[in-house]
């Protein structure tokens, strides 16, 4: 192993493991009015919030990692190009940096899946011991 792979594990868990926790922040803002913001009552926020949430906590525990991150993948494109892009096309001119970013890290997390510090990793070594 090069020197400079060692840290690739560990710091794509913590990646993997900070972004799902961010998430899971804006979706207990929309469900549950946390962090001193209104609750949202919409059903497309609610919808939104239970990807957040749920979502969220997948991909910080690494289980199921992949399928939540393209879940929540979508919904970022869709938050984006629904709440952003009607303002003015470019991130930076539309304030839709964040859902761009998430929309591509969680994309990045989809296509590497958990990981081998995961719940998905202690399952398949578990399953086959």
């Amino acid at each position: 192993m090069k020197s400079s792979n060692r840290f690739v594990t560990p710091t794509y868990t913590l990646f993997r493991l900070v972004t799902g926790l961010l998430f899971v922040c804006h979706g207990a803002q929309k469900l549950f009015g946390a962090f001193g913001l209104p609750r949202m009552t919409a059903p497309l926020f609610v919808a939104a919030g239970v990807i957040e949430l749920v979502g969220g906590t997948l991909i910080a525990a690494g289980l199921f990692a992949s399928f939540a991150a393209f879940l929540a993948s979508g919904e970022m494109a869709v938050a984006y190009f629904t709440m952003h892009a009607p303002h003015a096309f470019l991130p930076i001119v539309n304030h839709g940096e964040l859902a761009v970013l998430y929309c591509f890290a969680f994309l990045f997390i989809a296509a590497n899946g958990s990981g081998p510090w995961s719940l998905d990793a202690l399952l398949r070594t578990r399953a086959a011991a």
